[in-house]
């Protein structure tokens, strides 16, 4: 990419979308090509077509998706795979079609098999069933990749997919319903610490910015003699990798300015952690002195998902960021704009 080249970030409001732009400005790119869902709705093939044809970016990182958690994968299947299938269908046919150079799509570590071998090599993608609360979408971004690699073979387009693991940081969706498990974990423990404290009015503030709270947290929030309570879905065992987003922004960046190929690439730390050992670090991190109960009546989802990275690595990209300390700036983000 040249420093003037036209660059598409699609979803440049989002965890992912946002942590690209400020990459790019951090590398003296100039033309940063940006659109608000009000200005530009990526569901719509007439109007991403227009959009291609007037504004004719080089360049396109497809970052704009719907995401959530385990709950709102549970509970709202049919809009993850209408509206990811739509976003993915038009972008990237509207890229080939008006001779985008280069376009980097971001899929999912979700979308490996439930019961892949660990840590998942790129080649494990189709390998055996999908984890059932999240398969829509699991289904929709692998289309996506699939998407990429036919017109590539078809149209000798060159369109990258890569395989993000689990995300986070500034930016994140601390919605209790439709966020995933870090952000979630670091907004119930603040509630909780709040709610000890009997900052009542605080709290309703959290509400305010961040979203409802659910009334089966809300009741955990009611303390009576002993502090409240946070309570988790499953049983704390599964194992999660975290990356912390301005890593993977830099890798995204890195691989459009280095990287030729198009075949999938996993980016992550190639490191997990359980649930349990997760809650632990966030609650340390918060200062909530109180009690993890497990729910283990609800799912656990995968019981694993850690990324081989070794081909990333091979390339000469590794993560910076410590768990540790990305969460605690994650936790920095969250209370500056609850102010």
């Amino acid at each position: 990419m040249e420093k003037t080249s036209e660059i598409f970030v699609a979803g440049h409001r989002g965890l992912v979308g946002a942590a690209i732009f400020r990459r790019l400005q951090d590398h003296a790119y100039t033309n940063i090509i940006t659109r608000k869902r009000a200005e530009l709705d990526l569901t719509g093939q007439e109007a991403v077509r227009d959009f291609f044809a007037r504004e004719k970016p080089e360049y396109v990182f497809l970052a704009a998706a719907k995401v959530g958690g385990i709950m709102a994968n549970s509970t709202y299947p049919a809009d993850f795979i209408r509206e990811n299938l739509l976003i993915e269908t038009n972008v990237i046919d509207a890229a080939c079609r008006h001779g985008v150079r280069k376009l980097l799509f971001l899929g999912s570590s979700c979308i490996f098999p439930r019961m892949a071998p660990q840590p998942m090599k790129e080649e494990y993608l189709l390998t055996g069933p999908l984890e059932p609360t999240n398969s829509a979408y699991a289904v929709a971004k692998i289309a996506g990749i699939e998407m990429c690699q036919s017109y590539n073979r078809q149209y000798g387009t060159r369109f990258l997919p890569v395989m993000p693991t689990n995300l986070y940081g500034p930016n994140d969706n601390f919605d209790l319903i439709t966020s995933h498990v870090l952000p979630a974990l670091i907004r119930k423990f603040h509630l909780a610490k709040l709610a000890s404290e009997g900052n009542a009015e605080i709290i309703a503030r959290d509400e305010t910015r961040f979203g409802p709270i659910p009334d089966d947290i809300k009741a955990s929030l009611s303390p009576d003699d002993s502090p409240p309570k946070v309570v988790l879905w499953g049983t704390g065992q599964p194992k999660r990798e975290f990356l912390y987003v301005d890593d993977l922004a830099d890798a995204c960046v890195y691989l459009m300015e280095n990287y030729d190929g198009t075949e999938l690439l996993n980016i992550g730390t190639g490191e997990d952690k359980t649930i349990r050992e997760l809650a632990e670090m966030t609650r340390d991190i918060v200062e909530f002195k109180g009690e993890i109960v497990f729910d283990t009546s609800k799912p656990d989802g995968m019981p694993r998902k850690l990324l081989d990275v070794s081909k990333l690595s091979g390339l000469g990209w590794q993560a910076k960021t410590d768990l540790k300390n990305g969460i605690r700036e994650t936790y920095q983000w969250y209370l500056k704009n609850l102010k």
